[in-house]
């Protein structure tokens, strides 16, 4: 999601990248080496944390998360090595922070949500952003040279603490990173739940209606994937159509993030991929009052 954004990888790249958590080589997180959002907490909800992974026990931590709610909990289809390290893990998790929500109830800090983060200079060492592989997102950069991305991705919440304070949480600390790192434009892939498209048409005519990206931040599905979203196609049952749309993507259309023109099938992982894109300029006024213009609202009981 954006909602499970990008939980698509080779097998090749999550066996190099299991076997190096195994042996304890994963690195620290990408923001741990030099920004100072790793050691603070970013937001609080009663017991309910916001903080970038301090560790690499806490990134595999994530990526165990990961493969509760993709692969016992949903359809998606894990390989051996997968199965074997109980772990949802890829080449790119080593180039990216880890966003997680952390219940301190129990006093062992677990985590119950995660959104991985990756910057510009995580992707270049990377050789690219993970949502390159469904869409065509090198056009975008291109087009805003002068931008600063961070693309989002591998976001799941542990199914009893699917709320709205999780959500909130998970916002807060994305604010915050998004001031902390100067970023301008956030983009991700945002999965809806099945792979065939004809049985999500309303949820899909829905988006393709109510937010479709104007021309600057238009991106289409790489060659032969793409399944083109209904234009100008309201669903007769438009709020049962809304309520078929994961919790976050819904977020994002309610701050002013705008859809793709093209959708993508994903059958390892049994949905249907959209590109969603959020210019920081277009964040409703409301929200960053609500969420403070410095990330201020941090802490509420």
């Amino acid at each position: 999601m954006l909602d499970r954004a990008g939980a698509r990888r080779e097998d090749g790249d999550d066996d190099r990248m299991s076997m190096a958590a195994d042996i304890g080589t994963l690195p620290a997180p990408a923001a741990g080496k030099t920004g100072r959002a790793a050691s603070r907490v970013l937001g609080r909800l009663g017991t309910l944390e916001v903080r970038l992974a301090r560790s690499a026990t806490e990134v595999r931590a994530a990526q165990e998360l990961r493969y509760r709610v993709f692969f016992e909990e949903m359809s998606a289809k894990a390989s051996r090595r997968q199965q074997a390290s109980r772990r949802d893990s890829d080449s790119f998790d080593r180039f990216c922070d880890h966003l997680l929500v952390v219940e301190t109830a129990s006093g062992t800090d677990a985590i119950v949500g995660t959104y991985r983060l990756m910057l510009p200079e995580g992707a270049a060492r990377a050789g690219g952003y993970y949502t390159a592989g469904e869409f065509r997102i090198e056009e975008l950069l291109k087009r805003h040279p002068d931008k600063r991305f961070l693309e989002l991705g591998r976001s799941c919440v542990l199914k009893e603490y699917r709320s709205k304070r999780t959500v909130e949480l998970l916002w807060q600390g994305i604010w915050a990173y998004v001031l902390e790192h100067r970023v301008d434009v956030l983009f991700g892939c945002a999965s809806l739940e099945g792979d065939d498209p004809a049985l999500l048409a309303a949820p899909l005519a829905l988006l393709g209606s109510a937010a479709p990206a104007p021309a600057e931040w238009r991106v289409g599905a790489l060659e032969g994937r793409a399944v083109p979203l209904p234009a100008n196609a309201v669903p007769a049952d438009a709020k049962r159509a809304l309520g078929l749309l994961p919790p976050l993507l819904k977020g994002y259309l309610r701050i002013g993030g705008v859809i793709g023109p093209e959708a993508v099938v994903d059958r390892q992982f049994g949905t249907v991929d959209v590109l969603v894109v959020l210019p920081v300029d277009n964040i409703n006024a409301r929200y960053v009052t609500y969420y403070g213009s410095d990330a201020g609202r941090r802490f509420v009981a």
